[in-house]
């Protein structure tokens, strides 16, 4: 595994064809519907998975056997974005199967999970406490309440936010009641510089942005299992 340098700045989530800023860490998101794979695409550390959004009866075989073959490629350092949207994909019932198949290649392939969750937390929650992941998950894009985010952490969970979401006003008390422990920033495609996400939640946690750097990067040792606390 490529691993990031202790004062990079992590972009935890991102996507292919999203140019990065110097001295940045940039983990590429691919989707298997996209079917862009990490041998042909420029980049060192690529998360791949079966995205809601573009799951259907009819690709699901597919997607779920380009899946498993990449899952084993070195590069590739986590499963996803798995997860459960309310708003747009198929049915609950496939959403799920198809969850629990990603959550079943990570666990095999000892990578962690990095989730999308949409307006169904009670199903991300009813899923973790049924399945009993070992590996660690990751909820990216997140945008919710204190409560919401507890209740993730008190799973263990790690939380990235999204992009725009640090901007707004309820963030700052949000960022600041959270563990750093469990925190990652991401970009996730969006055309924002991740160092200036970086500078707004260091002004919200009151430290120097490279105190701030230093914590992503000890968190990815952590969420990579390449550290305990």
């Amino acid at each position: 595994m490529s691993l990031p340098g202790r004062t990079d700045y992590i972009d935890i989530h991102t996507h292919y064809g999203t140019k990065a800023s110097a001295g940045t860490f940039s983990v590429i998101s691919l989707m298997a519907h996209e079917e862009i794979f990490p041998e042909s695409t420029p980049g060192i550390a690529f998360t791949f998975g079966i995205h809601p959004w573009f799951l259907t009866p009819t690709n699901h075989d597919r997607q779920l056997k380009d899946l498993k073959r990449i899952a084993r490629n070195s590069a590739v350092i986590a499963i996803g974005e798995a997860g459960f949207d309310k708003i747009k994909g198929p049915d609950n019932d496939l959403q799920r199967r198809t969850f629990e198949e990603q959550v079943a290649v990570a666990e095999a392939m000892n990578k962690p999970l990095v989730i999308h969750c949409v307006r169904a937390w009670d199903e991300l929650l009813k899923a973790h406490k049924r399945l009993k992941p070992s590996r660690h998950w990751l909820v990216h894009g997140f945008r919710g309440n204190k409560d919401l985010a507890g209740q993730l952490v008190s799973k263990n969970m790690f939380l990235s936010f999204w992009f725009d979401f640090v901007n707004r006003p309820e963030a700052t008390p949000l960022i600041r009641s959270l563990p750093v422990e469990r925190i990652f920033l991401e970009t996730d495609g969006s055309g924002v510089d991740i160092k200036d996400i970086y500078k707004k939640v260091s002004e919200d946690l009151e430290m120097e942005i490279e105190e701030l750097k230093g914590i992503t990067y000890r968190n990815f040792k952590v969420f990579f299992s390449l550290e305990s606390y």
